[in-house]
């Protein structure tokens, strides 16, 4: 086969592509899916597969039990907004039962590297997320050389992989506030920082008030925005209407409008973040099992592996929603629930939709991407608490009907892949940063509930900063303590 040939059609996605992404260490088809967009058209990999596998075949370091495909995501073939809208009532009435936590699989995963870890770190990172990787990356180039990322899987594998990539400096908290604008700067400029396109296009975010309720805590919000400097503005149905015509103006009385906010694609957001970490020399590795953490004398010491014990003077949990379950080797309790949340991609269409756009009250949101796709979430009230990544018609149903209530044109849209993450959630809908109370050298960097991914930049800046000796009251202000200590830092605009 040419190296020019196509190998995906739907993603454009050539035979050299692929060989690129296996010399870059990405050369199973779930990783490769992500590198290259394999697989992610509205043939959701039936004309391509078979061709990606046999390429990771002709690997002879590839082992066998590696050479596995990735999973189609439902609905198995494109399937209309409007029949999913008019399906049975009994199936919304439905509800899950509660998720068992995952077992560990058994046996070391086929494509864990070969090479042994290191006996010693200076900071071992435990998530290869982007706020684990972000971090990585700053902490190198600040001159810290012994810095070991360990994720459980590929790259992209959990939340940071999985997210609808908006972007946003609306929020009631200042810090919150602070820590996105810096965030969404930074990655205005990330191509030339990490050499990578994120694709970040500032469409803006229009939230809808469903009633006056909202309306006036976004007129709250909006002048809190703009004594931050944002060009946040309350605007009425009319002018909202005429920056998205396809809405129904009759089901909101209002709506606040940053043209700043925008959407990035985050699966090279990572990447990039991941490469330019080990290019600054920290090492990011993969498929590598956390197991335990030794804690003594009041103070971690090491990170236990499936791939053997590193030593580390300090150790830093950045796994979102699985960071209850590491700290709590360390006789930690974390307060941090994790919560299922589901998206959904449609079809590409021609652009028509600049911001992304949120309901107040039901969660609903979507935006347009690059490509043409509608990508949008919905949060379930109902959801229960557990680590859950499955996807559910449930989802489709309630989304389908809340999508094509406000905008009634796109009913014949068809879906074409859904799939889902954990929020990671606190009390108080604030992330939890820096020390472990009775755990010196334990540091803390989750919480984030859905929305890390926008503020990892500036977070993940300071925190190698603040490492490194300089104070910040941010990790004063987020620190597990508070809890304790009945000092709640609330932030009440989450969606999805």
């Amino acid at each position: 086969m040419n190296d020019k040939a196509i190998v995906c059609a739907c993603e454009d996605v050539t035979r050299r592509e692929l060989e690129d992404a296996i010399r870059a260490g990405y050369a199973d088809v779930e990783s490769m899916k992500r590198y290259t967009g394999l697989g992610t058209g509205p043939c959701q990999g039936k004309s391509c597969l078979s061709a990606a596998m046999r390429l990771c075949a002709e690997r002879a370091d590839l082992p066998e039990a590696a050479q596995v495909p990735f999973r189609a995501r439902p609905p198995l073939s494109p399937t209309s907004l409007a029949a999913f809208a008019g399906m049975p009532d009994d199936v919304v009435r439905r509800r899950e039962s509660p998720v068992p936590p995952p077992r560990s699989s058994a046996g070391v995963h086929p494509l864990q590297p070969r090479e042994p870890l290191p006996a010693k770190a200076s900071v071992v990172i435990v998530g290869g997320g982007i706020m684990g990787l972000a971090l990585a990356w700053n902490l190198a180039g600040r001159g810290e050389s012994d810095v070991l990322v360990l994720e459980r899987g590929y790259l992209c594998e959990g939340a940071s992989g999985r997210n609808g990539g908006g972007v946003r400096a609306q929020w009631t908290t200042p810090a919150h506030i602070e820590l996105a604008k810096e965030s969404i700067e930074f990655m205005g400029r990330f191509a030339q920082e990490l050499g990578i396109n994120v694709w970040l296009r500032r469409g803006g975010y229009l939230f809808l008030a469903h009633d006056e309720r909202t309306l006036r805590m976004l007129e709250a919000g909006a002048r809190l925005h703009r004594a931050h400097r944002l060009a946040t503005r309350i605007i009425d149905p009319g002018e909202a209407g005429d920056l998205v015509p396809e809405l129904d103006t009759r089901k909101f009385v209002g709506a606040s409008w940053n043209p700043d906010d925008g959407v990035v694609f985050p699966w090279p957001f990572l990447w990039g973040y991941a490469h330019g970490a080990r290019k600054r020399g920290a090492r990011v590795e993969t498929f590598t099992r956390v197991t335990g953490l030794e804690v003594e004398g009041g103070a971690v010491r090491a990170v236990r592996t499936d791939r053997g014990t590193v030593r580390a003077d300090r150790v830093v949990l950045a796994c979102g929603a699985w960071s209850p379950a590491i700290a709590a080797m360390a006789g930690v309790a974390l307060p941090n629930v994790p919560y299922r949340h589901e998206i959904v991609s449609s079809e590409p269409l021609k652009p028509f939709l600049g911001p992304l756009v949120t309901m107040m009250g039901t969660g609903l949101y979507f935006s347009q991407s690059m490509r043409g796709e509608i990508v949008g979430g919905m949060g379930d009230p109902d959801e229960p608490a557990g680590l859950n990544q499955t996807s559910s018609l449930r989802f489709l149903v309630r989304y389908s009907r809340a999508l094509t209530e406000l905008v009634p044109r796109l009913a014949q849209v068809k879906l074409l892949r859904q799939w889902a993450g954990c929020y990671d959630v606190t009390p108080d809908h604030s992330p939890i940063l820096g020390e472990t109370p009775g755990v010196r050298g334990l540091l803390q960097m989750s919480g984030f509930v859905g929305h890390g991914f926008m503020m990892a930049p500036a977070v993940a800046r300071r925190m190698a900063e603040w490492m490194g000796g300089a104070r910040d009251e941010l990790f004063e202000r987020f620190n597990v303590s508070r809890f304790a200590e009945g000092r709640f830092e609330k932030e009440t605009l989450i969606i999805g």
